[in-house]
């Protein structure tokens, strides 16, 4: 059976920030809390990982890595991005490193974000995507 949220990460090879979201999402996912999440990566040095990121339209490409979390449509039974009920709101989970048009998270590279994107945020985020 498919999970019911998807959170669709992108990143590229040789990027160590990337590496530490993408081992940042495995662990945390490992935990039965979590077992209604999957990760779905996306290479933005491929044609598909490219697409992918056009598409979601809700990404600065100069604050990789980042994810938004998409779930059933129990209508259609297709993963849809999930809406920021928020949008620019100081105090969104994740802070400055939220997504503006989704539920999600980029690299915020600025001396506030410090270019981390903390188990504790990444937490913060599944709990947002889990309450609407």
């Amino acid at each position: 059976m498919a999970c019911t949220y998807q959170i669709h990460v992108f990143g590229k090879p040789g990027c160590d920030k990337c590496t530490i979201l993408n081992d940042r999402l495995d662990a945390l996912l490992k935990a039965d809390e979590w077992a209604d999440f999957e990760k779905v990566y996306h290479n933005l040095e491929t044609e598909a990982g490219l697409v992918e990121f056009c598409e979601a339209e809700c990404l600065n490409p100069q604050r990789v890595p980042g994810f938004y979390v998409s779930k059933v449509n129990p209508d259609t039974g297709a993963h849809e991005p999930l809406p920021n009920p928020t949008p620019g709101a100081p105090d969104a989970p994740g802070g400055s490193s939220a997504l503006y048009t989704w539920v999600g998270l980029q690299t915020d590279y600025t001396p506030v974000g410090r270019g981390v994107i903390t188990p504790r945020m990444i937490t913060a985020v599944l709990q947002q995507a889990r309450a609407l």
